[in-house]
C-alpha cells in the first residue's frame, strides 16, 4: 500500500484549507473548467433523529446542503463515495433522496461497506440520482468503482472490476480521468483504519500505472482529509458529512477538532485541477468512550 507523506512533505495535509495540484493551478479565466463536489459517509438512518456516536447525521448533512445551496453557483454534479446509510434500510435512502432533491443536480453514487447495494439500487433512482458508473463531462472521464465486500468492513476490487477498468482505459477516450471508490488504496499510519482499507491496492496500481490520463482517485471511508501523489496520480480522501476520525491513531478514535465537510473540485479542460475543502459548524457531542461504530 501507498503511505501518506508526513508533515514535512509538500503534499497538502489534512489541516490545509486548500489543496492544489502540484506544479499546475487551474485558472478558470484562462481555461474552460467545471466544478464538482464529493460528499461521503453520510451514515443516514431509517429513523431521522438517530445519532452516530452522538452526532445527528441527518442534521449535519442538512448543514452541508445548506452551505452548497448558499454558494453563488451550484456545481455541475455531485459524487457520493459510499456509506450513505448506516443501517442499509430503504427509509435511510429515501431520506437521502428527499434531502438532495432540492439541489436539482445530477448525483452519482457508489456503495460503502455499510450500504446495502440491492436496497440502494432500488432506492436511488432518477430524477434525483444518475445510475451511470462511467460517464464523460466537458472533456473529463469519470469511472466509479464498487469496492464493497458484502459482510466485511474492508474492501476489494474484483478481477472483473479491474478487467473492466483496464478495458475502459485502453479503449475509451484518452481524456483526463477521475476514478472514485469507497475504500482507500493507501495506508494512513493508523492501524485500525489501515486494517479496513482496500485489500488489493497493488492490483489497482498495476492498472493505473499503464495510463497517464488517469489524474485523480477519490475515496471516502476514512472520515478525514488526505492528499498524496503517486506516479502522477493524486489520491484524495474526503471528510465525512458527520463524525471525523482521528489521524494516525492505532485504535478507534474520533477527531473533535474538525467539523463535517465536503470536497470541491474545479477540473480544467487541459487536465489540471484544484481542490478546496468546505466545513460546516455543527455542535459536536461525540461519545469519546466508544470503541467503534
Amino acid at each position: 500500500m501507498l503511505m501518506i507523506m508526513d508533515s514535512t512533505s509538500t503534499t497538502p495535509q489534512p489541516s490545509s484549507r486548500r489543496s492544489v495540484q502540484p506544479l499546475s493551478q487551474c485558472a478558470s479565466s484562462q481555461r474552460e473548467s467545471f466544478r464538482i463536489l464529493q460528499l461521503t459517509d453520510t451514515h443516514l438512518f431509517a429513523q431521522t433523529q438517530e445519532t452516530l456516536l452522538g452526532l445527528p447525521t441527518q442534521t449535519s448533512l442538512q448543514r452541508i446542503l445548506d452551505r452548497i445551496l448558499s454558494q453563488p453557483q451550484l456545481p455541475d454534479f455531485i459524487v457520493l463515495t459510499g456509506d450513505l446509510s448506516q443501517d442499509g434500510r430503504a427509509e435511510s435512502y429515501a431520506h437521502l433522496s428527499t434531502l438532495l432533491e432540492p439541489l436539482g443536480l445530477p448525483i452519482y453514487w457508489i456503495p460503502g461497506n455499510h450500504d446495502c447495494v440491492e436496497t440502494m439500487t432500488r432506492s436511488l433512482k432518477a430524477p434525483v440520482f444518475a445510475p451511470d458508473k462511467h460517464f464523460q463531462h466537458q472533456g473529463w472521464q469519470f469511472i466509479l468503482l464498487n469496492s464493497q465486500i458484502p459482510g466485511k468492513v474492508s474492501g476489494r476490487l474484483s478481477a472483473e472490476a479491474l478487467d473492466a477498468l483496464t478495458h475502459q482505459l485502453e479503449t475509451g477516450p484518452k481524456q483526463p480521468t477521475t476514478l472514485a471508490l469507497h475504500h482507500p488504496p493507501i495506508t494512513l499510519q493508523s492501524a485500525w483504519l489501515d486494517s479496513s482499507a482496500l485489500e488489493n491496492p497493488d492490483e489497482l496500481y498495476a492498472v493505473l500505472d499503464r495510463f497517464s490520463h488517469v489524474k485523480l482517485v477519490l475515496f471516502g471511508h476514512i472520515h478525514q482529509e488526505v492528499s498524496l501523489v503517486r506516479r502522477g496520480v493524486t489520491y484524495l480522501g474526503c471528510p465525512s458529512t458527520c463524525i471525523q476520525f482521528d489521524r494516525r491513531s492505532d485504535t478507534f478514535a474520533l477527531d473533535v477538532d474538525h467539523n463535517p465537510g465536503f470536497r470541491e473540485l474545479e477540473l480544467c479542460s487541459d487536465g489540471t485541477w484544484t481542490s478546496q475543502m468546505h466545513r460546516v459548524d455543527v455542535e459536536l457531542k461525540p461519545n469519546l468512550l466508544s470503541t467503534g461504530y
